[in-house]
């Protein structure tokens, strides 16, 4: 499951949907709000404008509050340096939004499979 291919899955209506849910609970535990339209077609773009937005004033005010949301999330410091390494013209804050849309998906991905897995045995 770890080498998954998540481009396979960015169409997939219940799993934005599910993925946008998880952004949005993860997100609203550290009091930040994330709206969303329901437009799937525009769900990337909504997540990624918003998150950055966050970020960028967590990066500004409170790394320690982005600490706590980035380990809450599942999201180490090693996948941030290497994501900059690779996409040095991004800010930080656009990476980290990138990573964390990424990494939530993978969370959505994960929890279906293993549901599926069980619903089967």
């Amino acid at each position: 499951m770890e080498n998954i291919d998540i481009e396979l899955y960015k169409t997939r209506s219940e799993v934005i949907r599910q993925t946008v849910a998880q952004v949005m609970k993860d997100f609203s535990m550290f009091g930040m709000d994330i709206a969303f339209s329901g437009n799937m077609g525009m769900a990337y773009n909504e997540l990624f404008k918003q998150l950055s937005k966050h970020l960028e004033r967590l990066l500004a005010t409170d790394k320690n509050r982005l600490a706590a949301l980035l380990y809450q999330i599942d999201l180490g410091p090693h996948s941030i340096i290497d994501a900059e390494f690779k996409q040095p013209e991004w800010s930080r804050a656009d990476i980290i939004a990138e990573l964390v849309i990424h990494r939530e998906l993978k969370k959505v991905l994960l929890r279906n499979y293993f549901k599926n897995q069980n619903s089967k045995g």
